[in-house]
C-alpha cells in the first residue's frame, strides 16, 4: 500500500487521477492503509485548490457504498468539514443530506473517528447555518456530551458551547478553511525508509514528495517573509527540476520565503530623495493568486496574503527591508475614497515602526465586504531611511472576486438558474481579440483562480467554459453564472457573465476581458 502511494504521487497525470487512485486503494486496502496514507491525501486536497471541489464530490459518492472503511470515513469527514460547501448547491449533496450521510456512519466508528467527525460537524455551523440546530442537537446528546470518551465529551461540551456565544463572525475565524500544509519531507517516504533503511545506499532515486500532518493537529501558518530575487530564481529551478522527475508540482503554497541570504548584496540608490523611485508591479495579477509581492524598491518589498471565508477576507502584509540599516518610524495607512468606505470595512492592526536589517515584520488585518465595489483601496506607507523621510503611494489590488466562491450545480439547475437571471442589467456579454495563446488548459486554470468553478459536461463544445460563484457581500450573497467561448480560428472570445444582481456582471467582464 505504502509503495502503490508513493508511486501513485510519483507518476500522478494530475491531481484529479490522484485522488481517484488514492480512494480506490483506501477502499480496497481498508485496515492496511496506515495513517500517513490517507492524511496524505488529505495534504494535497488541502494545498490544490483546483482539486478541492472535484474531492468533495467523490469523498461524498464513497460515503454512498454500504460498506464504507473506517479509513474512508475519516477522510471524506476531513475534506467535507473543509470543503463540503462547494457541492451544496447540487440537490444531491445538500447541507442536509453531508450531514444526514456522515452521521449515519458515526456510530460505527472508533472514539478517534467520531472525535475528528465531531470536528466535522463544528464545521458544518460555520459552511451550513441552517443546519445549526440539528449539529448542536447531536452535540447535546449524552452519547457525546456525556460520553465516557473524554476526548469526545471534551470536544462535544466545547463545541456546544462555542457555537452558542460565538457571533457569525467570531465563528467564521475560529473554525476559518485550513492554510496550506508547509512543505517537508513526505511522511511516506519517512516510513518507507524504516521499512528498507539500505534504500540511500542503494543510490536509488526518490520522489521529493511534501509531508503531511495529522489531521487533528491544526497547522499553522507557514512563517512567511519576502522573496529576494536570487531566491526567487533558486525556487523556481527546483520547481523545474521536480516537474522533469515526473513530481507532483510542490505544495509550498507560500509566495515569500523564511529569510533573507546574508550572502546577496544589494545596491542602494546614490542619492536618497523623500520620494522613493519604484517600479510597481501589476495590480491584475492578484485576480488569480492570493499572495505575491506587491511592491519593491531597493529599500524595501511590501508581500501580501490573502484568505476569504464568505464576506471576510483575512489579510496579512509582510514588510521586509533590504538594507544593512534599520529602518524606522514606519507607518501605513489604507485609504478609503469615495464609495468605498460604504462599501468596505477596514480592521487592520497596527504596526512596528522599526524593522531591522534584513529582516521583516508582519501586520494582520480583516476585511469585510458590505457590498459589491469596483474602486481599488490606496495604501500609503512610510518611513525614514538614515534620516530621510521616505514614502510609498500605491493601490492595493483588492477586486471583487476575492470574495466569490466556487458553486458547483448540474445541467438541469444551471440552465434553470441562466435562464432566470434575464432582466435587464443582469447580463453582460463582450467579444474580444485573445490577449495571449489560446490554450485550454491556461484558460482554465485563470476561471478556477478567479474564483468560478469549472462545471464540466455542461455545455456541448467541449472547448467552451461554463461555471458558477457565490459573490458574499454582508448585504446579500450574488448568485453568478459565466460562459466563455473561445474561436480559435478567428483568435477571438466571448464571455457572457449573469448575476443576480445589476452591474455585478459588467464589473466581472470588465475585469476578465484582458486576461485572455
Amino acid at each position: 500500500v505504502l509503495k502503490i502511494a508513493i508511486l501513485s504521487e510519483k507518476y500522478a497525470i494530475d491531481y484529479k487521477w490522484y485522488l481517484d487512485i488514492m480512494l480506490k486503494l483506501i477502499r480496497i486496502a481498508g485496515d492496511f492503509v496506515s495513517e500517513e496514507v490517507w492524511y496524505r491525501v488529505i495534504q494535497v486536497v488541502v494545498n490544490r485548490n483546483d482539486v478541492q471541489s472535484y474531492a468533495a464530490k467523490i469523498a461524498f459518492e464513497a460515503l454512498q457504498a454500504p460498506a464504507c472503511h473506517e479509513n474512508m470515513i475519516k477522510v471524506a469527514g476531513y475534506i467535507l468539514g473543509e470543503y463540503g460547501n462547494l457541492i451544496a448547491l447540487d440537490p444531491r449533496s445538500t447541507p442536509m443530506i453531508q450531514f444526514d450521510l456522515l452521521h449515519s456512519k458515526y456510530h460505527l466508528c472508533s472514539p478517534t473517528t467520531r472525535s475528528l467527525l465531531l470536528s466535522t460537524y463544528m464545521k458544518f455551523i460555520n459552511l451550513f447555518p441552517e443546519i445549526k440546530q440539528y449539529v448542536q442537537d447531536v452535540l447535546r446528546h449524552d452519547s457525546n456530551y456525556r460520553s465516557s470518551d473524554v476526548e469526545i465529551q471534551q470536544r462535544a461540551i466545547e463545541y456546544l458551547r462555542l457555537s452558542e456565544i460565538c457571533s457569525p463572525t467570531v465563528l467564521a475565524t475560529v473554525l476559518e478553511i485550513m492554510p496550506p500544509y508547509p512543505e517537508k519531507q513526505s511522511p511516506l517516504l519517512v516510513r518507507l525508509k524504516q521499512k528498507k533503511p539500505l534504500m540511500e545506499a542503494d543510490g536509488s532515486s526518490e520522489p521529493s514528495v511534501t509531508t503531511a500532518t495529522h489531521a487533528e493537529d491544526v497547522p499553522k501558518f507557514a512563517e512567511t517573509a519576502i522573496h529576494l530575487n536570487q531566491q526567487q530564481q533558486q525556487q523556481q529551478q527546483q520547481q523545474q527540476q521536480q516537474q522533469q522527475n515526473g513530481l507532483l508540482v510542490s505544495f509550498d503554497t507560500n509566495e515569500f520565503s523564511s529569510h533573507y541570504d546574508e550572502s546577496t548584496s544589494y545596491s542602494l540608490p546614490s542619492t536618497i530623495t523623500t520620494t522613493t523611485t519604484t517600479t510597481i508591479q501589476s495590480t491584475k495579477k492578484f485576480l488569480f493568486k492570493h499572495s505575491d509581492i506587491i511592491f519593491e524598491n531597493d529599500l524595501i518589498q511590501i508581500g501580501i496574503k490573502g484568505e476569504a471565508s464568505k464576506n471576510i477576507l483575512h489579510v496579512e502584509f509582510y514588510y521586509g527591508n533590504k538594507t544593512n540599516f534599520n529602518l524606522s518610524n514606519i507607518s501605513t495607512n489604507i485609504t478609503l475614497l469615495g464609495e468605498l468606505e460604504s462599501e468596505l470595512r477596514l480592521n487592520i492592526e497596527p504596526i512596528k515602526t522599526t524593522i531591522d536589517p534584513k529582516a521583516q515584520i508582519k501586520q494582520l488585518g480583516t476585511i469585510e465586504c458590505l457590498k459589491e465595489f469596483r474602486d481599488l483601496p490606496k495604501i500609503n506607507f512610510a518611513f525614514f531611511y538614515s534620516n530621510v523621510p521616505q514614502k510609498i503611494d500605491f493601490s492595493f489590488p483588492l477586486y471583487i472576486n476575492k470574495f466569490l466562491e466556487k458553486a458547483e450545480m448540474d445541467s438541469n439547475n444551471f440552465f434553470l438558474r441562466w435562464r432566470n437571471l434575464d432582466k435587464p442589467g443582469q447580463e453582460c456579454q463582450n467579444i474580444f481579440p485573445a490577449k495571449y495563446p489560446m490554450n485550454h488548459e491556461d484558460c482554465r486554470q485563470k476561471l478556477e483562480g478567479f474564483g468560478w468553478s469549472n462545471l464540466t459536461g455542461i455545455d456541448v463544445n467541449s472547448d467552451n467554459f461554463c461555471g458558477a460563484g457565490i459573490l458574499h457581500t454582508s448585504a446579500q450573497q450574488i448568485g453568478c453564472l459565466y460562459r466563455l467561448e473561445p474561436n480559435k480560428q478567428a483568435k477571438m472570445y466571448r464571455l457572457t457573465i449573469r448575476t443576480s444582481k445589476d452591474s455585478v456582471a459588467n464589473r466581472m467582464v470588465e475585469l476578465l476581458e484582458d486576461e485572455f
